[in-house]
């Protein structure tokens, strides 16, 4: 069944938040913690946060199995319960991403979001195409794309939207305000709900230019502080949301050092040091070095979470 215009709307308007990316919580053998991460998506739900993403980047998708991957997917859906919206990522090649987009509508999610496809060698229809047929798998899903790559122009994803009517999305990561007012508007104004996907550092100057929200990881570790600048920019009061703004960013820089190389690994050592999970990650990610974990604490601290000791408590 196609998605009829108005639920499209209705998930267009969802998608103007902050969407959060949960961690996929390990043990230092490796293996997947699913209480602690049904727990982690409670808690940022508790905390207001609507629309989840489960294999997401943050999420370690590309170290993640098929099996691990789907049933991540179910986690995520039971977990949020009628609460909140859960975005599934999917990926790799076109078939198993669709099989894996099947998979997320038969769990009860309703959006899949279609990771940047890795193939060395793209062209603009190919792009297309590959998007295509993910989307047509799924005619009864929101499709939300994650653009990374800043060849992908707003022709190509007009022409994709024209295809699909069910791509109702785009997360854009690529490191440009204005290349993205540009491709925002070639795609189409109003035709797709735009997330600033380079989270919080990058949401004032997307917003100014059509985001409408933006994707988090710290959100796992301080919700609060997401939804505050989320506010300030529905408000239209920059000036707040860049105070936060500079409350955010010395753990959005600790987690962008080395090209991002310990992005996920800065988000769970806070969890960690918060006493919400273990700091464990699979590689190609690393363990966070000492001088790091020094960081994050002091950064912790700053913000003075009230929930942290107690939940430290609790697990010890």
């Amino acid at each position: 069944m196609s998605l009829d215009p108005s639920a499209n709307s209705r998930l267009k308007d969802l998608l103007a938040t902050v969407v959060v990316i949960p961690v996929t919580p390990m043990r230092p053998d490796g293996s997947i913690e699913w209480d602690v991460y049904t727990a982690l998506i409670q808690r940022v739900v508790d905390a207001g946060i609507t629309v989840v993403t489960a294999n997401g980047n943050t999420g370690e998708f590309y170290a993640l199995t098929a099996s691990e991957a789907r049933q991540a997917t179910e986690a995520a859906v039971k977990a949020a319960g009628d609460r909140a919206e859960v975005m599934v990522g999917v990926g790799h090649d076109a078939a198993s991403a669709a099989e894996a987009a099947r998979h997320a509508e038969q769990s009860g999610a309703r959006m899949v979001m279609i990771h940047q496809p890795v193939h060395p060698y793209q062209s603009a229809e190919g792009w297309i195409s590959y998007h295509q047929a993910i989307a047509d798998s799924v005619p009864g899903l929101g499709v939300v794309l994650y653009v990374r790559s800043e060849r992908v122009t707003g022709a190509q994803i007009r022409e994709l939207g024209e295809r699909c009517p069910n791509v109702n999305g785009g997360k854009y990561g690529v490191r440009d305000a204005t290349q993205f007012a540009a491709v925002a508007r070639d795609a189409g104004i109003g035709r797709f709900t735009w997330l600033a996907g380079l989270a919080e550092p990058y949401a004032p100057s997307y917003w100014a230019v059509g985001a409408q929200g933006f994707t988090s990881g710290l959100a796992n570790v301080n919700p609060s502080l997401s939804l505050a600048m989320l506010g300030e920019l529905r408000s239209g009061d920059f000036r707040a949301a860049m105070m936060t703004w500079e409350r955010i960013r010395p753990f959005e820089d600790l987690r962008a050092v080395g090209g991002a190389a310990d992005n996920v690994s800065v988000v769970k050592e806070a969890l960690a040091q918060s006493g919400l999970c273990g700091r464990d990650v699979r590689p190609p990610s690393r363990l966070l070095p000492e001088k790091e974990r020094d960081e994050v604490a002091a950064i912790l601290r700053s913000w003075s979470l009230p929930e942290a000791g107690a939940v430290v408590a609790a697990r010890t």
